[in-house]
């Protein structure tokens, strides 16, 4: 990672524009049609967490936007992705894991598999600090329309949340929120990024 000049990149406007705001990020809902991932959950036997984080690295991959990310009041750029999810720790408490995104899902699962079994135990959170983490929250045992992330001012990533997913006659939904700082994206990034998870979520 390095410190980039944002007047050099195209983030120039929204940097002048959003830095200093005392509330720069921005929240949006989607519904996803997760039927593939249910599928691929019962058949396969890959849970259903791992699968949604590979699907946001994914399509987050594509989003140049997604590599550069305000850090205190300068613009660092990412060569590499993480996402991050939350464990149940042995100590019946939560410890936080960040998982480094591989476009191969088997290694993928693989590093999820290993780091959540090994942070479950340490009760010791696993930080990337030279990586853009997208930070995720699943509350998959409560029904929720929706939430927004605290803004910190402390931490800037994008982060995503969702509840219980929600099975119809012919798909299953899941309501997601995406919590982004303005500096990173715009809302047209945001938008465009929620249409290339669900697209990866179909093509899965």
């Amino acid at each position: 990672m390095i410190e980039i000049n944002p007047q050099e990149t195209t983030r120039a406007y929204a940097f002048e524009m959003w830095m200093k705001a005392p509330m720069p990020m921005v929240t949006f809902f989607k519904t996803l049609d997760v039927s593939r991932l249910v599928k691929l959950n019962k058949n396969k036997g890959l849970k259903f967490n791992m699968l949604m984080c590979w699907c946001i690295g994914k399509a987050a991959s594509q989003v140049k936007e997604f590599f550069m990310l305000p850090v205190g009041d300068k613009l660092i750029q990412y060569d590499t992705i993480a996402v991050n999810t939350i464990v149940a720790n042995s100590q019946g408490e939560v410890s936080s894991c960040d998982i480094p995104f591989s476009d191969d899902l088997a290694t993928f699962n693989a590093e999820y598999l290993r780091l959540t079994r090994q942070v479950a135990e340490t009760c010791e959170n696993h930080d990337l600090a030279d990586s853009m983490v997208i930070g995720t929250s699943a509350l998959a045992q409560f029904d929720i329309d929706g939430a927004v992330g605290m803004y910190s001012g402390i931490f800037n990533n994008p982060f995503m949340i969702w509840g219980r997913y929600r099975k119809g006659w012919f798909k299953t939904s899941l309501t997601v929120s995406f919590q982004f700082h303005h500096t990173q994206m715009d809302g047209a990034h945001a938008a465009r990024f929620l249409d290339l998870l669900q697209k990866e979520i179909n093509n899965l």
